[in-house]
């Protein structure tokens, strides 16, 4: 581990009520940072040592970790620091700003009152929600609520298997910058209940816009810093 790290470990171990969260806010910084470069195996045994602690919290920090998509699981190798660069990024907010908005305008006409309570009901526990994962899962569902009358099950497909891989760059996006975006889902869900094509795509696509240049402005500060 690098004299950063160690510097980082040092300072953090003060400030958490459990062994797990010390690890795991100190990693996150350090991932975050670039302390700890793409591609680093994560080995428990080094780490505990690091951390003076058992291998138990580390698990448990590497564990929520790949839930914030910071870590990979790789077969033979373990915890792994992921690889998730700007460009891998900027493709798939490419791809989901060419795909959804149609998607959106076919589905708006065919949207029932059932729909909308559902996607407020998902709108409710993003709220709540504090585990990474489970908003990928609540955001996907919200979006693809108000796709999935579109009539096109191709065009629906595609969506949904761009949503699913969006869910990565997602958890990334919640660990490095923290913000959902919940004013534009519910503008979004607002003009949808009023049939306003036009100012549901407009929203959409500022939520994208949105996400796109936090991420950009993120790895352009790690680059820099």
């Amino acid at each position: 581990m690098t004299d950063r790290l160690l510097q980082l470990v040092e300072a953090a171990a003060p400030r958490f009520r459990t062994a797990t969260e010390y690890v795991e806010a100190t990693l996150r910084q350090a991932i975050l940072s670039g302390t700890i470069a793409p591609g680093t195996p994560l080995r428990q045994e080094e780490l505990a040592a690091t951390f003076k602690v058992s291998r138990m919290p580390i698990r448990e920090a590497l564990r929520q970790l790949e839930a914030q998509a910071l870590v990979d699981f790789e077969p033979h190798r373990g915890a792994v620091v992921v690889q998730i660069t700007w460009l891998d990024a900027m493709d798939n907010y490419v791809i989901r700003a060419a795909l959804e908005p149609q998607t959106l305008r076919h589905s708006i006409p065919n949207l029932t009152e059932d729909d909308f309570v559902i996607a407020e009901e998902i709108l409710a526990e993003i709220d709540q929600e504090q585990d990474p994962g489970r908003m990928g899962e609540l955001n996907r569902r919200f979006h693809m609520t108000l796709y999935a009358q579109a009539g096109l099950p191709r065009l629906i497909a595609l969506t949904e298997q761009h949503l699913a891989t969006a869910d990565r760059y997602l958890r990334f996006h919640l660990a490095a910058v923290g913000d959902m975006g919940q004013d534009e889902h519910r503008e979004m869900l607002a003009a949808c209940r009023a049939r306003d094509e036009n100012r549901a795509v407009e929203a959409l696509a500022r939520h994208h816009n949105r996400a796109s240049a936090a991420m950009k402005a993120f790895f352009e500060g790690r680059k820099s810093g």
